[in-house]
């Protein structure tokens, strides 16, 4: 007799259970995963769970419950995540974006409608391109430069500026940070790797997603200090630099920027959650 196919509801029950050990959201990432695999969006599946599976459906869902029983993480499954309400597709090569990066964004983007004179932008290790292409999308007066030393990387960038038509603003350059940029820039986005490496060791994510884009080194700071010593010398007067911080490391990140840009205005800015986040520096100037 051939097996039932189980209900939308059933499915979302058993999805939820593999994945209680790897998210704090299982059954919204269950609801994620069908309406990836089904079309349909989570509204509908979670107002319709007695409806019944297609059979290719279900065996494209086994085939996922397989790889996230085996912790792999569910963007990188269903290949692509949502960040700042864009879809972007993802690869193993690339960091999984995070809701606390859109405070950069929008940090950024408030500054750019204040500063519309203003038309030169930088995401250095852009790793999806989510911040470029954000940035791009919301602010189509801007010109980004997307830096990021993997190519793998520069190729999930690419693929995300074109399926968002911003790829005429953006231009991609491989390398080490800021090392690819020589003209003097309005606005320096960074969001590094700033796990320390000890630290790093212990965590699940460092199994499941690139070290290269979370490594930050002995403290977790030592990229960070890098870029903003090339910074220095690249930002012009009245411009803006904003980079993402580990909770840990506001203090630390302060003082690098104060030693990088002595006399400039640097401040600690927390997130929603009251975490220290951004360490965002003004050079003042014409």
């Amino acid at each position: 007799m051939k097996a039932e196919l189980p209900s939308i509801g059933a499915a979302v029950a058993q999805a939820a259970g593999v994945l209680v050990p790897f998210s704090d959201t299982p059954r919204l990432d269950a609801q994620t995963l069908l309406a990836h695999l089904s079309g349909q969006p989570r509204a509908w599946l979670a107002a319709h769970p007695e409806a019944g599976l297609e059979a290719d459906i279900f065996r494209a869902f086994e085939q996922a419950l397989e790889w996230l029983g085996r912790g792999e993480p569910l963007p990188y499954v269903v290949g692509e995540w949502e960040f700042y309400g864009l879809a972007f597709h993802l690869t193993r090569e690339v960091l999984i974006p995070r809701p606390e990066t859109e405070l950069l964004v929008e940090l950024a983007l408030e500054w750019v409608s204040k500063h519309p004179d203003r038309g030169q932008a930088v995401d250095v290790g852009t790793g999806s391109g989510c911040i470029a292409v954000s940035l791009a999308v919301n602010a189509p007066g801007l010109k980004i430069t997307a830096t990021d030393l993997s190519p793998a990387a520069l190729s999930v960038t690419r693929e995300n500026a074109a399926r968002h038509g911003v790829a005429g603003q953006v231009d991609f350059r491989c390398g080490d940070l800021l090392e690819p940029v020589s003209a003097p820039v309005d606005l320096v986005c960074a969001n590094l790797p700033y796990i320390p490496s000890g630290k790093l060791r212990g965590l699940p994510v460092y199994h499941r997603e690139p070290a290269l884009a979370l490594d930050g080194g002995a403290q977790g700071t030592g990229l960070i200090e890098r870029m903003l010593g090339q910074a220095a010398v690249r930002l012009a007067p009245g411009g803006l630099l904003l980079a993402e911080i580990e909770e840990s490391q506001g203090e630390a990140a302060a003082r690098l920027g104060e030693d990088a840009f002595p006399g400039w205005k640097v401040r600690i800015l927390r997130d929603l959650a009251g975490r220290d986040r951004l360490l965002r520096i003004e050079r003042e100037g014409a």
